[in-house]
């Protein structure tokens, strides 16, 4: 059985991400896609439009030096324009390093993600490594 489209353009996502292929990822958003970062942190907040998101993302990747790492543990979707990826991060930065349990859950239009809602496992780890 084939994998569902939605799941599919998950996997596309993260592959793109642990790249660092922003030109791909911008490819499979909506123009004014929103991505929700959850936490007190400098990078927690809404992200609205592609730019935005990307220029988020790039961010992440400068203030970790690019050692990040994200695996997709698994895709699941609803069949109606929700898809959740959950995933492992880790990284480090500045002395502090994170190792989380995750998941961002996608509103999918058409055939491409239009809201991106991050959900993590340890709020408090996450504020205290991106402060």
């Amino acid at each position: 059985m084939a994998e569902h489209p939605h799941a599919q353009l998950v996997r596309k996502g993260f592959e793109a991400f642990t790249r660092g292929d922003m030109d791909a990822l911008r490819e499979l958003m909506t123009s004014d896609c929103t991505h929700h970062v959850p936490g007190s942190h400098p990078l927690s907040g809404d992200y609205k439009g592609q730019d935005a998101c990307i220029d988020m993302y790039r961010r992440m990747f400068e203030e970790t030096g690019g050692n990040m790492q994200v695996q997709l543990r698994g895709v699941a979707v609803d069949g109606r324009g929700h898809a959740v990826g959950m995933a492992r991060f880790s990284a480090q930065r500045q002395g502090k390093s994170i190792d989380d349990e995750g998941a961002l859950v996608f509103r999918v239009v058409g055939d491409r993600i239009s809201d991106i809602d991050e959900c993590v496992e340890d709020i408090d780890r996450n504020n205290e490594f991106w402060s």
